[in-house]
Parts: C-alpha cells; sequence; structure tokens
C-alpha cells in the first residue's frame, strides 16, 4: 500500500521539496545603459499544438489555433517593432514546421526563438526516455529553422517533470522559463547542488491564457475583462519599475491577437514606453547580462 503525504518521514517530503530548488539570487546591481527595468515580453506561439496533442483534431480547434499564426503573429510583430521592443518566442517544433517562414519572421526582427516542446506535449504524462527524445527533436528542429541552437526552454504549459531540469542541462541550455519561486533571475539547484541553469521565473498572473481561456463544452470562461487584465499587468509593471527588476510577461498569438486584447498589449507597451530607462530584451539577453554581473 501506498503511504500517504501525512505518513511520510523526513526525509522524503525533504527531498520532494529539495529536488528542484530556487538557489543563489541573480540580481545584478543594474542593469544595461542605466536603465531601471528590464521588460522580457514573451510569446508561445502554441498554435494548433494544444488540440492536437489532445487529438482533437476538428476543424474548429484547427481554425483556432491559426488564427495565431495567421493574424495574431503579424499583429504582434508590427506592434512589437513600433516599441522597439526585442521578444522571446517560445514555439512547439510542430507550430514550427507547420508555419513555414514564421521562425525566420522572428529571426529576421531580432527576436529570440527558443524550445518548448514538441507539440505542447505534457511532460509529467511521459517518460524520461520518452521527454528527452522529443525535447532534443524539438531543439534540432529550431536550430534548422532559425539557424542558431535554442539556449532557453519554457515547458509546455509550464508541466515541469522530475526529468526535466537532467534534459535541460544535457541540452546544454543556459535558461529555462518555467517556474515561480521569484520575481527576478535565479540559479536552480538540483538536490541541493547548482547546476549552472538559470531560471527566468513565469507566474500565472503574467500570462494571457488564464484570464481569457474559453471551453464551449467546460466551465472554461473569460470572466476578467481586457481592461481588468490591463490594470493588473500594469500594476505588475509599475512595481518592477520601483524595485528596479525584471517585469515579465507571458502571451500567446492566438489569445492576446485578438482585437480587443491586443488593443490592452498597445496600451500597455505605451505606459511602458512612456517611462525613462526601460530596457526592453529577450529572455537569453536579460540571462547572459545578470550572468556577466553574478558570474
Amino acid at each position: 500500500m501506498t503511504e500517504q503525504p501525512w505518513q511520510w518521514d523526513e526525509q522524503t517530503w525533504r527531498g520532494h521539496v529539495e529536488h528542484v530548488r530556487a538557489g543563489r539570487a541573480l540580481r545584478p546591481a543594474s542593469w544595461p545603459g542605466g536603465a531601471k527595468v528590464a521588460v522580457a515580453l514573451s510569446f508561445d506561439s502554441d498554435h494548433e499544438t494544444p488540440a492536437l496533442r489532445d487529438g482533437d483534431v476538428l476543424p474548429g480547434k484547427m481554425a483556432q489555433g491559426e488564427y495565431g499564426a495567421r493574424v495574431g503573429v503579424p499583429r504582434i510583430l508590427k506592434l512589437l517593432r513600433q516599441h522597439n521592443a526585442p521578444a522571446s518566442f517560445f514555439m512547439p517544433a510542430v507550430s514550427a514546421l507547420l508555419h513555414d517562414g514564421e521562425v525566420k519572421s522572428y529571426v529576421d526582427a531580432g527576436h529570440e526563438v527558443a524550445l518548448h516542446g514538441w507539440i505542447h506535449e505534457r511532460n509529467t504524462a511521459l517518460t524520461e526516455t520518452e521527454e528527452r527524445d522529443l525535447a532534443f527533436r524539438a531543439a534540432d528542429v529550431l536550430e534548422r529553422l532559425a539557424g542558431t541552437r535554442p539556449v532557453g526552454i519554457r515547458t509546455p504549459s509550464w508541466d515541469f517533470s522530475a526529468h526535466t531540469l537532467a534534459i535541460t542541462r544535457e541540452l546544454g541550455l543556459k535558461y529555462d522559463s518555467s517556474l515561480m519561486a521569484d520575481d527576478d533571475c535565479y540559479e536552480i539547484l538540483e538536490h541541493g547542488e547548482p547546476t549552472g541553469v538559470v531560471e527566468l521565473p513565469v507566474e500565472w498572473i503574467r500570462d494571457d491564457a488564464p484570464y481569457f481561456m474559453m471551453d464551449r463544452f467546460a466551465s472554461l470562461r473569460p470572466y476578467t475583462p481586457p481592461r481588468g487584465v490591463l490594470s493588473i499587468w500594469r500594476d505588475e509593471f509599475d512595481a518592477a519599475y520601483a524595485d528596479g527588476g525584471i517585469f515579465q510577461l507571458t502571451m500567446h498569438p492566438h489569445i492576446i491577437g485578438h482585437r480587443s486584447r491586443i488593443a490592452i498589449l498597445a496600451e500597455l507597451l505605451d505606459h511602458i514606453s512612456g517611462h525613462d530607462g526601460v530596457w526592453f530584451a529577450t529572455h537569453a539577453q536579460i540571462v547572459d547580462h545578470v550572468l556577466r554581473e553574478q558570474p
């Protein structure tokens, strides 16, 4: 009979907690050019892959994902160009293969392309061998399409398995952006030992999906009005600016790309750009800077 968590001895529960843990803080003394805040915009270009992963292959779901590539991405690239804001695009390999030229459009515009799984798989549902195989296959695809090998990863759905960190290290990646132990960068520990892998943290409150997702056959509904989300994100930026830290945001082209939602991103970027001392940077650029400051 399997022990229940309340029956675990200290070695067991402590081992679970300490498997993957936040290590030393990697907060730089300053940002490039004397900037007061680092702004890390990111987009998970999932498109059709979450539905494909679930075997939900009817035309309605495919069309919903296609909107991200067909409409959302061009709107996002135009908005980023207007603000001279480099961003990071985390892209499942299947998305990249489905949408010819999209990866190149990111690279040509000065953005980062990083790992986001093979088909938006759920890592915790995979064996270690399966997870490793998909991660390496995805890295090979993005390297071929982008011209450079990815240096960072965001696990699909931020689904971090017991094997994800070890696979990340095998891939030789500089950073992960799937965990939530801080507002600023930190080094990830594995079983109490430094790994050299930097975490650039995410958070659900800085992600468009929890506010705007919709499933007509379930209770999932977009209850928060777009301008309510704008208020939350603006407050997050203002606090990061006052604190001299990082403002990180996660968005999805098939979600944020709709008219009433791209409008709030445009307002947010206007608000951010109205401040002095803002450094728009890719996740990789921020990680490189913090490592130079605190190697």
